[in-house]
């Protein structure tokens, strides 16, 4: 019996599988054959598609393709632009952004070629009355008596040592002979002139990234406090230091300006091509890196003093010609040209490199109205009282343009161009100088009025007036507060270690600073017994324990202040501002 209700099975199973295979749509098997492509969009009727539809589609669509439904297809073929909208408004707003580039950067470019003119000026102009008010404080102080316990303010000792360093690097250059470097330089063949110029350009960052390091340090040895007297020979070191460092920079500037003059009166050109091309693999090495903000501050700095330096080494180029012609106005027509086209090439590259940056980066155009705030906020920080340091040396440090070494040659060059004779040259050059005072004083006024505006749009001016906050362990112990609050610390440092730690109280939870630390919460454990009675050994055991019933009020506000102490920290400690970075270093178009 177990046998047949088996068979009886497998034979049902049999008639089904059959039915199943008759009933089968012929349809699969077309589709399967890639004969008719069935779509869900034909019409299915009771499991089966329509045929009638299949042969309809067929018709419309042959399966055979052709060129001229092909091309038909091509040429009717549609879109709508507006279905992604953000995205072509993107690209919109990137080309706008690409376009305004140029005119925001050459802001920035005047605005900083006019700060180095002026850094520039004040070693010819207001650096040698500096210098010899000092001499007059010298020579007077006997008579005077000492008045203090300084002979000279640090301001001035660094002023007597700029003086010292230009006299001597001056006299030094007198032993130089700029024809002998140029009839040597003449002399190579073009290949060997291009790679020089490349060498000399990277060896001037390289000085320039150092040079401002090795000032800085003779500075503060001749004006650091010293306890005992013998602590002054330190700076004898520093200054041969300084002096043979300076030399060695004005050596270098000069062999660039031959090389450059050599392109300038070569007969094909082809050395002036070449080096004009070579501003153009700059391109190359910048636009495809990877640039944040601050990098590209470091660039335009960068990029600003070397436009300086350029225009610097082209005026020495045409004193230079123009001597060798006798200074006919003719010849000056006959350099505009390569002068020109020196200049021109300088713009192009800058507004190319700085627009495909901004470009790849998705930096906006904004960026540079900051960067003019920052170098804006150096002037002003470093004309008030308790100023950290020197106009020219903040510009020094912010651009890597080092006045000293350029000043000592264009002396050098322009007092062997023009030879002063006659009481009627010298009232010439006393007119001349009275000219260059005058410049210098009315680009300072532009400059400081420029520079508040530009402060002012920023909302920087309440940190240039910044000032630590009031505690009662500060006032009076610490002389040099203002200083530290007009000059602030390097990026990435915090000054815990230079305020007491002192107790947040309530009122101040809301303006609490970085530098203020609560005192570790004594409350939490009972006070030391005072009155060793009975009395109070039998009561303390009845006090209950301080952990959970502490009242919540006063733990509440110690734990908010520290709470908003450590968020306040944890935000500032990894945020890099304009007005930190690279206050303290050279910016030799140095990339992070």
């Amino acid at each position: 019996m177990a046998d047949l209700s088996g068979t009886d099975l497998s034979e049902e199973k049999d008639a089904e599988i059959e039915l199943k295979k008759r009933q089968k749509r012929p349809w699969d098997d077309l589709h399967k054959s890639g004969k008719i492509g069935i779509s869900p969009e034909l019409p299915e009727t009771l499991g089966f598609y329509d045929i009638s539809s299949v042969r309809r589609e067929q018709r419309e669509h042959p399966a055979d393709p052709s060129l001229t439904r092909f091309i038909g297809a091509e040429l009717t073929r549609g879109y709508f632009l507006e279905h992604n909208e953000a995205k072509y408004t993107e690209r919109r707003e990137r080309v706008y952004t690409f376009l305004r580039i140029p005119k925001e950067l050459e802001k920035l470019m005047t605005f900083g070629f006019f700060l180095c003119v002026d850094a520039f000026l004040y070693v010819f102009t207001l650096l040698p009355l500096r210098v010899l008010l000092a001499v007059l404080r010298l020579l007077t102080l006997p008579c005077c008596g000492f008045s203090g316990s300084r002979l000279l303010q640090p301001a001035q000792v660094c002023d007597v040592l700029k003086g010292l360093i230009m006299v001597l690097c001056f006299s030094m250059m007198h032993y130089v002979d700029y024809s002998m470097i140029y009839h040597q330089i003449r002399g190579q063949s073009v290949i060997k002139l291009y790679i020089i110029y490349n060498m000399l350009e990277v060896a001037d960052r390289l000085f320039s990234s150092f040079g401002q390091d090795i000032l800085d340090a003779l500075y503060w040895t001749a004006t650091e406090p010293k306890e005992r007297k013998r602590d002054s020979i330190g700076v004898i070191p520093h200054f041969f230091m300084a002096v043979f460092y300076v030399f060695l920079h004005a050596i270098l500037i000069m062999v660039q300006a031959s090389t450059l003059n050599v392109a300038f009166n070569s007969h094909n050109k082809s050395l002036l091509t070449i080096m004009m091309s070579n501003n153009f693999v700059e391109i190359k090495g910048s636009v495809f890196k990877k640039f944040e903000k601050n990098n590209l501050f470091q660039m335009s700095n960068s990029d600003i003093k070397e436009r300086f330096t350029s225009y610097v080494l082209l005026l020495i180029v045409c004193l230079r010609n123009m001597e060798q012609f006798a200074w006919k106005p003719d010849h000056l027509w006959v350099l505009f040209p390569d002068v020109f086209m020196v200049v021109t090439s300088e713009v192009a590259v800058d507004f190319i490199k700085h627009a495909f940056i901004t470009k790849f980066n998705d930096i906006t155009a904004d960026v540079y109205s900051e960067y003019r705030a920052s170098l804006a906020f150096d002037l002003l920080s470093s004309r008030q009282k308790n100023a950290c340091t020197d106009y020219s040396d903040s510009v020094a440090r912010r651009m890597g343009f080092i006045p000293l070494p350029l000043a000592v040659l264009l002396i050098r060059v322009v007092m062997s161009s023009i030879k002063v004779q006659g009481a009627l040259s010298y009232t010439c050059v006393f007119l001349f100088y009275l000219g260059l005072v005058t410049l210098k004083v009315l680009n300072s006024i532009v400059l400081l009025g420029k520079s508040c505006v530009y402060v002012k749009r920023a909302n920087m001016e309440d940190k240039l007036f910044e000032r630590p906050s009031t505690t009662p362990s500060s006032s009076g112990k610490n002389p040099n507060k203002a200083d530290q609050a007009s000059c602030p610390t390097p990026s990435g440092e915090s000054k815990m270690e230079q305020n007491p730690v002192t107790p947040c109280s309530p009122p101040l939870c809301s303006s609490s600073s970085v530098t203020t630390q609560p005192t570790p919460r004594s409350d939490l454990f009972p006070p030391l017994p005072t009155d060793p009675s009975p009395a109070a050994l039998a009561s303390r055991p009845s006090t209950p324990p301080p952990e959970p019933e502490q009242p919540a009020p006063s733990l509440s506000k110690e734990e908010e202040c520290e709470v908003q102490g450590a968020s306040d920290l944890k935000h500032r400690t990894p945020k890099k501002d304009l007005l930190e970075i690279d206050r303290f270093t050279i910016c030799g178009n140095r990339i992070d």
